[in-house]
């Protein structure tokens, strides 16, 4: 192959100096790391997000039971796709976020209300 017309990609020859060197030896104190602790080791309550509806139906999906949480107040769709992920994942099944609700695939309301608890909501277990 000919390297006439080609740009080399190698970096070349180093820039000179280095506007950050210097400051390695200036002596300067090394920041503390920030401690993030819980809600709960704090000893503060859980934030309360509010109450949402699980419920088990069948209406409309040919006769397939789905579980359905409605009642989200005041979070935004990428964080329902984000909670619906996280259901998904713990309960081995499918499911998926349509009109502000979470629909998620067979009988799992006690593995969601556990999910929503944790994320801060009150779970209600409502209808049959």
């Amino acid at each position: 192959m000919s390297t006439a017309g080609k740009i080399p990609t190698g970096g070349g020859q180093d820039l000179g100096q280095n506007p950050f060197g210097a400051l390695s030896g200036a002596g300067l104190p090394v920041a503390p790391q920030p401690v993030v602790q819980s809600a709960a080791k704090r000893g503060e309550p859980a934030r309360n997000r509010g109450r949402v509806d699980i419920k088990r139906t069948t209406a409309g999906r040919g006769g397939k039971t789905v579980t359905l949480v409605t009642g989200f107040v005041g979070i935004g769709l990428p964080e329902k796709e984000s909670l619906a992920k996280k259901m998904r994942n713990a309960c081995g099944c499918g499911g998926t976020v349509k009109d502000g609700d979470i629909e998620i695939q067979g009988d799992q309301r006690e593995k969601i209300a556990q999910i929503l608890t944790d994320a801060g909501f009150r779970p209600v277990f409502a209808g049959g």
